[in-house]
């Protein structure tokens, strides 16, 4: 399961659009892992002028992997998160997580990030089970 969902929350999908505040403090409490990452390369590239911050630390557990992976791999949670923080987010090698200024996802440095090469370029033996 991704997200432990409050019943309050749930009822209100149930009944219709919910809000999403209130779905992104569902994801910050479901997934702290996740969020610190998020929260963290968002406010590294706010108060850079880079094009983009990232994270390369992997996780230190399995269990924050798995955080990072849920909340990246579902495009409702992961839209929620761009929204909340205002960024792009970019995803690479199971912990690699970059938050792009919107401005910027036009951008070679983007292109590159996202590219088949830039994947490749960014593995290594000790990642592969990742």
């Amino acid at each position: 399961m991704s997200l432990t969902v409050p019943p309050s929350l749930l009822q209100a999908a149930e009944s219709g659009p919910v809000d999403d505040e209130a779905f992104v403090a569902c994801v910050r409490d479901s997934l702290p892992y996740a969020w610190q990452v998020v929260s963290r390369v968002a406010a590294d590239l706010e108060s850079s002028d880079a094009d983009f911050a990232d994270n390369v630390v992997p996780p230190p557990s399995e269990t924050e992997r798995g955080q990072l992976l849920r909340a990246l791999a579902s495009d409702a949670i992961r839209s929620s998160l761009e929204r909340h923080f205002g960024v792009k987010l970019a995803f690479q090698n199971c912990h690699r997580v970059a938050a792009f200024r919107l401005s910027a996802v036009d951008s070679d440095t983007y292109r590159r990030f996202v590219s088949v090469r830039g994947q490749l370029l960014n593995q290594s033996p000790e990642l592969r089970d990742c």
